[in-house]
C-alpha cells in the first residue's frame, strides 16, 4: 500500500544537506526527500515508507535527476526489503517509473543483486535487507566522490579551452546537489569555477515545461552566491549571437554506446546553436549514465509527459481550473507534444566529462575504453 506524507521544514536547508536520506524511526525505516515540485516557494520534505510511494514521487518529479534516481532506486529496494515487501516486485515497479534515465535501473539492480546474493548465502531475510541497504549507502557515497572528481575534470577542461577564467557558462535543466549524492554534475563544474574565482556568469535556461532551471538551478545558484541570470529557453539563440556564451554544460540521463546523449528536452537545440557559433558543448555525467546496451540514440526510449504540463501552469494562490491541477494557458482540448528528453548526436558533443576522465572526441571506442577502466578500478 502506498504511504507517503509531507512535512515542512522550519529551519533553512543548508547546502550540505543531502537530497535524500535514510531514517529509522521507531515505526520503521523511511526514505526522506526534499520535494522538488515545491521549490523554490517552500522547502517540504517527502517521507516514503514503501516502494510504491517512491515510484509516485519519481513519476511526479518530486524526486528527479539521473544520479539521484540511481541512489533512490537502490534505497527503494532496501526499503522494500527492510519492511518485508516483495523485493523483486518493488524492483520492477521502480525500474519502470522513468524509462529514459538509466541510472535508476542501475541503482535498483545493484541493491537487488546484493539482496539476492545475501539471501542465497545466508537464507536470512534480515541479513539480505542489510546487504541491500549497504549497497545503497555505498552507491550514495560513490556518487558524492564522483561529483567532486567530475567538477575537477570539468574545470580543468574549461580552463584548457579558455585560459584565464572569466567563464560564461550556459546550462540547461538542473544538475546540482538536488539531483546528486554530492554537488551535482554540470552544476558542480560551474560551482568549482565560481569558488576558484573563474566564473563570470552562469546563464540558466528556465527549462520548459516544468521549469527545473528557473525553480531549481536558480535556487541552488542563489544559495551558493553564484553570479547567474535566468533566461527563457528560446532566448538562448540571441545570447549565442551576442557572443555571451563561452561553453554549454549539461548533464545526461542516458548516454548510448555511440556517444548519443539523452537529456532534458531543449538540450539538442543548444548543441546545434553551439556548433554554429563555435562554442564547446560539454556533457558532464557519471560513468553509470553510459549504457553500453543501448547502441545509439535511436534506441533510447524517450519518456512522454502529460500534455497538461504544457497547456497549464501552476501558480500558488491561484484558483485551480485545469485537469492537471493548474491554470489553462491553451484552449480546452488542445493536444500537446511533451517529450521529457531529446537526443544529441555524438558529433555535436565536444566532450563528455566523467569521474574517470574526459572523452573528446566522443566516439564509441573511447567510451568503451572509459567504461572498461571504470570497471577495472571498481574491481581493484
Amino acid at each position: 500500500m502506498t504511504d507517503q506524507y509531507a512535512q515542512t521544514r522550519e529551519d533553512n536547508r543548508s547546502a550540505g544537506t543531502p537530497a535524500v536520506r535514510w531514517e529509522e524511526p521507531p515505526e520503521g525505516p523511511v526514505l526522506v526527500f526534499l520535494d522538488q515540485t515545491r521549490l523554490p516557494a517552500e522547502e517540504v520534505e517527502l517521507v516514503c515508507t514503501d516502494a510504491s510511494a517512491l515510484v509516485e514521487a519519481i513519476r511526479s518529479l518530486a524526486v528527479r535527476g539521473a544520479p539521484l534516481l540511481g541512489i533512490a532506486g537502490a534505497y527503494g529496494v532496501a526499503l522494500a526489503a527492510a519492511r518485508g515487501f516483495d523485493v523483486d516486485e518493488a524492483a520492477r515497479s521502480l525500474v519502470g517509473a522513468r524509462p529514459t534515465a538509466v541510472n535508476l535501473s542501475v541503482g535498483v539492480r545493484r541493491a537487488q543483486s546484493a539482496y539476492q546474493a545475501a539471501l542465497a548465502r545466508t537464507g536470512d531475510v534480515r541479513q539480505a535487507a542489510s546487504a541491500a541497504l549497504a549497497a545503497a549507502r555505498q552507491m550514495h557515497q560513490e556518487d558524492a566522490r564522483a561529483s567532486a572528481r567530475m567538477a575537477g575534470h570539468g574545470l580543468a577542461l574549461l580552463d584548457e579551452l579558455q585560459p584565464g577564467g572569466g567563464h560564461r557558462i550556459l546550462t540547461h535543466c538542473n544538475t546540482g546537489a538536488l539531483m546528486s549524492g554530492g554537488e551535482g554534475t554540470a552544476f558542480a563544474v560551474a560551482l568549482a569555477a565560481h569558488r576558484a574565482g573563474r566564473l563570470r556568469r552562469l546563464w540558466v535556461d528556465e527549462t520548459r515545461p516544468l521549469f527545473q532551471g528557473a525553480r531549481l538551478t536558480a535556487y541552488e545558484a542563489a544559495r551558493t552566491g553564484m553570479p547567474y541570470t535566468l533566461l527563457t529557453d528560446n532566448a538562448a539563440g540571441s545570447l549565442f549571437a551576442a557572443g555571451e556564451v563561452d561553453a554549454v554544460l549539461i548533464g545526461a540521463d542516458r548516454i548510448a554506446a555511440d556517444g548519443s546523449v539523452a537529456n532534458k528536452v531543449g538540450s539538442y537545440p543548444l548543441a546545434v546553436l553551439a556548433r554554429y557559433h563555435h562554442v564547446p558543448f560539454i556533457v558532464v555525467a557519471p560513468v553509470t549514465t553510459v549504457d553500453p546496451d543501448t547502441p545509439n540514440g535511436a534506441a533510447i526510449e524517450i519518456e512522454q509527459r502529460p500534455g497538461y504540463e504544457v497547456t497549464e501552469v501552476v501558480a500558488p494562490q491561484v484558483p485551480v481550473t485545469g485537469a492537471g491541477g493548474g491554470v489553462p494557458v491553451a484552449p480546452l482540448g488542445t493536444q500537446a507534444y511533451n517529450p521529457a528528453f531529446d537526443v544529441t548526436p555524438p558529433e555535436l558533443v565536444t566532450a563528455i566529462v566523467t569521474e574517470e576522465g574526459t572523452v573528446s572526441p566522443v566516439t564509441a571506442g573511447a567510451l568503451a575504453d572509459l567504461c572498461a577502466r571504470s570497471r577495472q578500478a571498481v574491481a581493484e
